[in-house]
């Protein structure tokens, strides 16, 4: 899938500038469905993100809470503090393009495609969103409104 650039340009305009792999940084087949996103992205947020997000996503004195939504995790406008979100996060493409350029802090876009939206996918289901058996991806991500 291609990641389209966010409102205020926030991720590559083409997949390939954002390090797309046919496979994964673990050389497997790409997930097929949600499912298997949300798996793959559970061992990708524990490599990757849990350092500065939390292991359950809780946030952190390094990075915001990711989890909880009702708790303030992904808050539609940017806190005043932040370092690096300054735009909105209104659907799950608004998340993604922020992640793309931006995580891991000084590596954004170091991860493939299918890393990304598998590390979002882990995230949606860890906020009790569930897609069933659809694939997480640009166009899909684009019409999925954060819940608030």
């Amino acid at each position: 899938p291609e990641l389209a650039a966010g409102p205020e340009g926030a991720a590559p305009a083409d997949a390939s500038a954002a390090g797309e792999q046919s496979g994964t940084a673990q050389n497997g087949p790409a997930p097929a469905n949600f499912t298997e996103q949300v798996a793959l992205g559970q061992r990708l947020y524990g490599a990757k993100c849990a350092s500065c997000h939390g292991s359950s996503g809780e946030g952190t004195g390094d990075a915001p809470r990711v989890v909880g939504l009702k708790d303030g995790a992904l808050p539609l406008e940017p806190p005043a503090d932040r370092k690096f979100r300054k735009s909105e996060f209104k659907t799950v493409m608004d998340v993604g393009a922020f992640v793309v350029a931006n995580m891991p802090p000084n590596q954004g876009g170091s991860l493939s495609t299918e890393e990304y939206f598998s590390i979002l996918a882990f995230d949606l289901k860890a906020n009790g969103i569930d897609l069933g058996d659809k694939k997480l991806d640009a166009e899909l991500a684009k019409t999925l409104t954060i819940p608030r």
